[in-house]
């Protein structure tokens, strides 16, 4: 496939093809993508969202054109041509300042699209489902469409100020989970009845005209809806095909649109094949994926603690809590419910808001520090067994050397490997 629009043609078509989303500022686990993708002979989709990566620097301290030049940078040591690698932002519009008014708020999501077509992004979705501070709670969906037409139309003069044209691709729709999981305890989920998505379709379709933006409604290429899929701290809700089945029949009717899914992690291999037949081109991935990095420098730093003096650990476990304890605007307001379970939470929920404090200067000196202590050993084999027992088949299999990068790589693509199985199937099968 030599573009997404073909994989998003092939699979409106019945075949089963897709393309999973990266959405990850983490770089780990945008080399681990990249090893996949070089595996795979494949396209790569990187996204970052709104809060990560914004005009003021997100929670990462990157700007989107800083973030371009990291994903460059990974890509250049890994010899991967950036033309393989598609850059989409994710959640853009006025989702980091909904506590000022509405003008303000979207003045600043303007300021937020041009900073990411400007720099080199080509997919952007357009989330404006958010009330603003002088919003009522519940946003009528015609001003949702109204607002997403408007940022748009900006993202439009950006890319022709920049290229003469516009080749920018858009994804819409307001049913978004939240990102990075729910906030609260989930038991079931309603997938988006059909009737919603076709208002969802009219309405902006409408907006688009009345901005003049009937070419880039043309370029509308996904449309975001919930197929049932979410986790929480510590369950998930399991895709159910059959109740998305009148979803997926719809969809073919609809011309150039498939839709995305949000929040899939954490699935089993098999839904993901099953989303991907029923039309659900576009599959987000993010705290899975800094989930199994966690999991597998906790796992070394177990390992560490078996083979390196006291004096001289990592102490990682111990770093990066003093360090949420000390900071703790990330994750207080999603696990202030949980009581006894706070610690848990903040080092194993699914919800992972332990992915926000990768790029503190502590942390990442105590990661750098236990990658260094792995790596001045011979680490046993039974070691490796009892806490990294895949990657101990693979070093069985001489697939993987055991050092601690390789190892944690290896682990990140347990995840990125069942994603691809899903979205490149051949079409023999």
């Amino acid at each position: 496939m030599n573009s997404i629009l073909e994989i998003i043609n092939a699979n409106r078509k019945g075949l089963k093809k897709g393309i999973y989303a990266v959405c990850s500022a983490q770089p780990l686990v945008i080399e681990a993508a990249i090893h996949q993708a070089i595996k795979d002979d494949s396209l790569l989709l990187i996204e970052a969202t709104a809060n990560q990566v914004n005009q003021f620097g997100g929670y990462t301290g990157m700007t989107p054109k800083d973030f371009i030049g990291f994903v460059e940078k990974i890509a250049s040591q890994l010899n991967f041509p950036m033309s393989r690698i598609i850059l989409g932002g994710d959640h853009l519009g006025p989702v980091c300042w909904v506590n000022e008014t509405a003008k303000q708020a979207m003045n600043k999501a303007e300021e937020l699209i041009k900073s990411y077509v400007k720099a080199g992004f080509v997919k952007i979705h357009l989330d404006t489902s958010m009330p603003c501070a002088d919003d009522p709670l519940e946003l009528a969906d015609i001003i949702v469409a109204q607002r997403a037409a408007q940022l748009c139309k900006v993202a439009e003069n950006a890319a022709k100020a920049v290229h003469g044209k516009s080749n920018i691709i858009y994804i819409i729709g307001t049913e978004v989970p939240p990102p990075g999981g729910s906030t609260e305890e989930i038991n079931s989920l309603e997938v988006t009845p059909v009737a919603r998505v076709e208002q969802t379709l009219e309405l902006h379709k409408t907006a688009f005209e009345e901005c003049e933006l009937s070419l880039a409604w043309q370029r509308v290429i996904g449309l975001v809806v919930q197929p049932g899929v979410e986790f929480d701290h510590t369950s998930i809700i399991e895709y159910q095909s059959d109740k998305a089945q009148q979803l997926s029949q719809y969809v073919t009717s609809i011309p150039n649109i498939v839709f995305e899914a949000h929040s899939t992690d954490y699935q089993m291999a098999d839904a993901y094949n099953k989303l991907i037949e029923d039309h659900f081109a576009i599959l987000k991935v993010g705290p899975q994926l800094t989930f199994a990095m966690r999991e597998a420098l906790f796992a070394l730093a177990h390992i560490e603690d078996e083979l390196i003096d006291i004096k001289a650990r990592s102490n990682l476990r111990q770093v990066i809590e003093k360090e949420m304890l000390a900071n703790d605007q990330y994750w207080k307001k999603f696990y202030q419910d949980s009581g006894n379970h706070s610690v848990l939470y903040r080092r194993y929920s699914y919800s992972d808001r332990l992915r926000y404090y990768w790029n503190t200067d502590i942390v990442e000196d105590a990661v750098v520090k236990l990658f260094n202590n792995i790596n001045s050993v011979d680490i046993p084999l039974p070691l490796i067994s009892q806490y990294l027992p895949e990657q101990y088949l693979a070093i069985r299999q001489e697939k993987i050397c055991a050092k601690a990068k390789a190892l944690v790589i290896d682990k990140i693509m347990q995840v990125t490997d069942m994603y691809s199985s899903a979205c490149n199937k051949q079409v023999s099968e």
